[in-house]
């Protein structure tokens, strides 16, 4: 019997001898690989946040944010001591204030990164606002042909996300193109006209990003959430003209307060409906409500979080708001979530754990 000890000790010593050496023989994660690998304090998860693009914009015309205390913070203190995760920021190409610029993005970013946030990048693809209502082209890409367009979003796009890289910042998803419910870069890239070429655009982005950073999620994004068709003929479009993408981004404004409850629903329906038919992850990017609805607003965001937890195998990733600090109608706008002395409303306390 001791024999019998002896001989299994030496067995087990031997089989542990074998695996120690395999394991010291698995090739280790290079430096390269580790920049292209999202890790963040709050990395993965679900994705609570705001698009703040306007951030440093409203700081330069001396506009002050406040915890719901009355103490004024930094604003990614604020939003993160609500639960908030994530941060969105658009680039414009080479808008004529400035604002939005890759020099403003990366001094967000750094910002963002220090707080210990996760960040989306949000590529217009145009010196100003890109939308369902136009899609205008930068001013330095003009006259160019759908080979050169395509070009020039691959060159933008990889600038800017090297630029990112080279300061240490990695975005776990980048948006190629903003609401782009006809396609881009009018009129080259309007989808009506020609879904090939906007395919063609979507699929230069695509490459451009996984280039730099290969685990970073694309994002394709349309607004109306609620809207079933133009969803299907949007993507039905993409998948059948060769573009790539990982994640269906929507924007949901419901009107008033009484139909959040109704957009809500008919927007799980279509959530339900791109996971099944594509397979693909979903996350609501922008959402907005009157900042004079704070409570409706609250109930609205609560309701549409929980939607989204609810889509099958984790695909629902998350939800932002758009520009929830633009307090007392900053630029006219007033879908904000901070009222007139600069605090958060009620609105946000959705986001809270």
């Amino acid at each position: 019997m001791q024999f019998l000890r002896i001989r299994t000790y030496l067995l087990l010593l031997a089989f542990a001898f074998v695996l120690g050496c395999k394991k010291e023989q698995s090739s280790p994660i290079t430096e390269e690989e580790k920049k292209d690998t999202v890790i963040s304090p709050v990395s993965g998860g679900f994705a609570k946040g705001a698009d703040v693009s306007w951030m440093t914009e409203m700081e330069s015309s001396n506009r002050k944010f406040y915890n719901s205390s009355g103490t004024q913070q930094d604003l990614l203190s604020i939003l993160k001591g609500l639960g908030m995760n994530t941060i969105r920021l658009r680039v414009w190409v080479n808008p004529t204030d400035g604002w939005c610029n890759k020099a403003d993005v990366i001094a967000k970013a750094k910002r963002v990164k220090a707080a210990g946030l996760r960040l989306m990048i949000d590529f217009h693809y145009s010196d100003s606002w890109a939308d369902p209502g136009k899609q205008t082209k930068p001013v330095a890409w003009n006259g160019q042909a759908i080979a050169a367009l395509k070009t020039s979003v691959g060159n933008h796009t990889t600038d800017v996300l090297t630029a990112l890289k080279n300061e240490g910042i990695t975005p776990e998803w980048v948006q190629v193109g903003n609401e782009t419910n006809d396609g881009m870069l009018w009129e080259e890239g309007r989808a009506s006209a020609n879904m090939k070429n906007f395919a063609e655009l979507v699929l230069s982005g695509y490459n451009a990003v996984k280039a730099v950073f290969v685990n970073a999620k694309v994002i394709v994004h349309v607004s109306n959430g609620y809207n079933n068709s133009l969803f299907r003929w949007m993507f039905d479009g993409l998948k059948n003209n060769g573009a790539k993408w990982d994640v269906i981004g929507m924007s949901l404004y419901p009107e008033t307060a009484a139909d959040w409850s109704s957009k809500n629903t008919q927007c799980l329906a279509n959530m339900t409906d791109m996971v099944s038919r594509y397979g693909k992850e979903v996350m609501i990017v922008e959402v907005g409500m009157p900042t004079s609805e704070a409570a409706a607003s609250k109930a609205f965001i609560t309701d549409l979080i929980t939607k989204v937890k609810s889509l099958p195998d984790s695909k629902g990733l998350g939800v932002l708001y758009w520009e929830p600090q633009s307090y007392a109608s900053w630029k006219g706008y007033k879908l904000g979530a901070f009222d007139d002395t600069g605090k958060p409303t009620i609105a946000l306390d959705a986001f809270k754990d």
